[in-house]
């Protein structure tokens, strides 16, 4: 059996100390992080889910961009102007964001995510490379989640542990341990399969299939990785103590 599969293995591993400020640091970001909305232990809710995915405002701010690009070039198969809009499509929900005076942080995360996406296709002339920036954020999270595995430190387990002091223990408790590990895998093959899908229509230049592929595996498959990972961890983890 590998070393992945025996937590044994990492029993009684010398784990230095972590600066306080950069543990306080780590769980803030675990806890504004999707799989922190609902800690493990705790059961998911539908009100949940939908707040972990930015609410109404954040599902339409993740879809409406590349919905706008497959809709356009469809119509028109022009490259400058199917790129173009779903740029201004989220500069406008920075714009809205400001007016509101609400947090436009993921907005403006994803206006870059756009631009640059669009700046690649406009500067190739290929309306396919409108989806090479997904492929490399795909590709490195894929891969980080491969070497937490190979570490025998499956990542859905680290920020378990971030979220819930008492899991510490994590690694030596063979429930939770792998848990953690399935629910990491889970997370792999989400990566794994937009990557396996997407990637041969991109060379067969296959804009609208591709363009309808990451729709379909992107906000929808998300949010079902999501909720399997947190039923997962409910099953292995006691119920959060009030912060």
């Amino acid at each position: 059996m590998s070393s992945i599969d025996d937590p044994s293995n990492s029993v009684g591993d010398d784990q230095p100390p972590i600066d306080p400020s950069v543990r306080e640091a780590l769980v803030s970001a675990a806890r504004r992080s999707a799989v922190g909305q609902v800690a493990p232990g705790e059961t998911p809710t539908a009100g949940a889910l939908l707040t972990a995915m930015g609410g109404i405002r954040g599902l339409v701010e993740s879809i409406l961009p590349g919905l706008s690009f497959l809709v356009i070039f469809t119509l028109t198969q022009q490259l400058v102007v199917s790129v173009v809009i779903p740029v201004i499509v989220a500069l406008a929900f920075v714009v809205v964001r400001l007016v509101s005076r609400t947090p436009v942080s993921s907005a403006l995360v994803g206006v870059l995510g756009v631009a640059l996406s669009a700046g690649l296709a406009l500067i190739t002339g290929r309306a396919e490379d409108n989806f090479l920036l997904g492929f490399v954020i795909n590709a490195v999270f894929l891969t980080a989640i491969i070497i937490s595995l190979i570490a025998r430190r499956p990542l859905v387990g680290v920020v378990a542990t971030l979220l819930v002091p008492d899991a510490s223990d994590w690694r030596e408790d063979k429930a939770k341990f792998y848990v953690a590990l399935i629910a990491t895998f889970v997370w792999a093959g989400m990566f794994a399969l937009r990557l396996a899908i997407e990637l041969p229509l991109y060379f067969a230049q296959a804009t609208q299939a591709l363009a309808t592929m990451k729709l379909l595996l992107g906000v929808p498959l998300y949010a079902g990785v999501l909720w399997v990972t947190w039923l997962l961890m409910r099953a292995a983890y006691g119920r959060r103590a009030s912060d």
